[in-house]
């Protein structure tokens, strides 16, 4: 039997501290593509969308999709934008499927609710009714609500961050799907939380208890009547009511056995809720250790943690640039700078021209640094177009906007305009600065960065800026989470 199966994908983790709202715009920086479109530009990659298609060609459905979105991590995302996105999604639902495949992110807040991915879901019921077997792939960073888990009967999260595993996620999930919808089983979701922001460690895979907590998992995952097992280290950057981690538990049969799963994972995140696997330094103690790093290892990567677009940081803090420069190291690249007024002005210079200007810090100056007077030699000018070459975005574009590689003291500053973390060296190299190369490479990101940056790196270390993502919870404005909850009550 040929199943129809009707897909979407839309995906935002959303900063609710980050004060400029997330519009259609936004999207459109990113990708917003429909049907055939979406399939054949992100089909063939490390994505969901691909995992689903394999899927769909080895069992023989019939996919109906509908769209693929995606903004960058930032402020709420508006009521227009929102609407814009699902409404074609909840009109090709009124057609004739067996089942329905999402791929969304699980921390998406709008500006009218807080759980976007419940609201879509909601909107979905409303036409597909309560039968219809529904399944999620998740981003383990999801804040997973209740209604989420009531309203689809598969949500699965990739394993792995940094993520490498989205098309693997995918093609389990619809494996899920496809035994749901013949008629094999009759899967449920349980979702077991715990009162915490986040996981230690963010869910950190790479090192870690997250090894250990994963390799329980998969051993679940044989027994009779569980089918998946996901473990979120949720987004702490969200100020709403179902914030923090949670382990899901996709079964049917015995549901009280297989809640104390969930309950031994969750319980383990708990009682190691203290063990950190980061060492954080400061902006000034980073450039100290640049300053002493010969590089003949290869280049010391300074991940600037608070930074992070990729968590809706604003990208423009200038805390750590400033001390690499008042400590004199040189042979060094730092980016991505996001400042769309600065890399405007430099593409109306000329390369090699030597220029005078404040970069940076333009937006939320107490978190990480206000703007930064620099005078600096114009290396590169035009268009910031990326197809990436590592394990997440090897063959997928991106686009920084309007870009500028502006040199200041021996440090190559990649200035751009739309903001995306730093985790292929390609983000790099396509603008004439190669990391390896370099005796440091400062960059904006948590974890991601990883997967293309430590094969080439003599060290690695982690700042905390004081910039939006800081790891300093107490001082960011906390109104709308439950308390008490870890650690802003410890």
């Amino acid at each position: 039997m040929s199943f129809r199966v009707l897909s979407a994908e839309i995906s935002h983790e959303t900063n609710t501290f980050n004060v400029r709202p997330t519009t259609l715009q936004c999207f459109d920086d990113r990708y917003v593509l429909y049907g055939i479109d979406a399939c054949k530009a992100r089909g063939g990659q490390n994505t969901e969308l691909a995992g689903l298609l394999d899927a769909g060609r080895e069992n023989g459905w019939d996919i109906h999709h509908v769209i693929s979105a995606a903004a960058g991590p930032g402020g709420v995302v508006t009521r227009a934008a929102f609407d814009a996105l699902t409404t074609p999604v909840i009109t090709s639902a009124q057609g004739v499927f067996d089942g329905v495949f999402l791929m969304l992110h699980g921390a998406m807040v709008t500006d009218f609710c807080e759980d976007g991915e419940g609201e879509i879901l909601r909107r979905l019921r409303d036409v597909v009714g309560p039968d219809i077997p529904v399944a999620v792939t998740l981003d383990p960073h999801a804040n997973v609500t209740v209604a989420m888990c009531d309203l689809a009967q598969i949500l699965v999260s990739f394993n792995t961050y940094p993520h490498v595993d989205m098309r693997a996620t995918a093609q389990r999930a619809a494996g899920l799907l496809h035994r749901t919808m013949s008629g094999e089983i009759a899967p449920r979701t349980l979702r077991i939380h715990r009162a915490m922001l986040e996981e230690a460690n963010g869910g950190r895979t790479d090192i870690g208890p997250m090894i250990e907590r994963h390799a329980l998992a998969r051993n679940y995952e044989t027994r009779t009547g569980v089918y998946a097992v996901s473990i979120n280290g949720a987004f702490p950057c969200a100020d709403i009511a179902e914030v923090g981690p949670t382990v899901l538990v996709t079964c049917d049969g015995d549901t009280q056995a297989h809640r104390l799963i969930g309950d031994t994972l969750a319980d383990d995140i708990w009682a190691r809720r203290s063990e950190v696997l980061n060492t954080y330094v400061t902006s000034n103690e980073a450039a100290l250790e640049a300053l002493n790093w010969n590089g003949s290892a290869g280049p010391l990567v300074i991940a600037d943690y608070a930074d992070n677009p990729g968590a809706g940081a604003y990208g423009d803090a200038t805390g750590l640039l400033s001390a690499l420069l008042d400590a004199g190291v040189t042979n060094a690249c730092f980016g991505p700078l996001i400042d769309p007024e600065a890399a405007a002005f430099l593409n109306t210079q000329t390369l090699g021209a030597e220029v005078t200007l404040d970069i940076g810090g333009k937006t939320a100056p107490q978190f990480g640094g206000g703007p930064l007077a620099v005078t600096g030699r114009i290396k590169w000018l035009g268009s910031g177009r990326v197809t990436g070459g590592g394990a997440i975005m090897g063959g997928l574009e991106r686009d920084f906007g309007a870009t500028a590689v502006l040199e200041v003291a021996g440090v190559d500053i990649l200035v751009v305009s739309i903001p995306h973390q730093m985790l292929d060296q390609k983000q790099f190299e396509t603008f004439g600065i190669y990391p390896a190369r370099k005796s440091v490479v400062a960059l904006k990101s948590m974890q991601h960065f990883r997967a293309d940056f430590e094969p080439i790196a003599g060290r690695v270390i982690v700042c905390d800026s004081g910039a939006l993502c800081t790891l300093d919870y107490g001082s960011l404005d906390y109104k709308n989470v439950p308390r008490p909850i870890w650690p802003l009550d410890q």
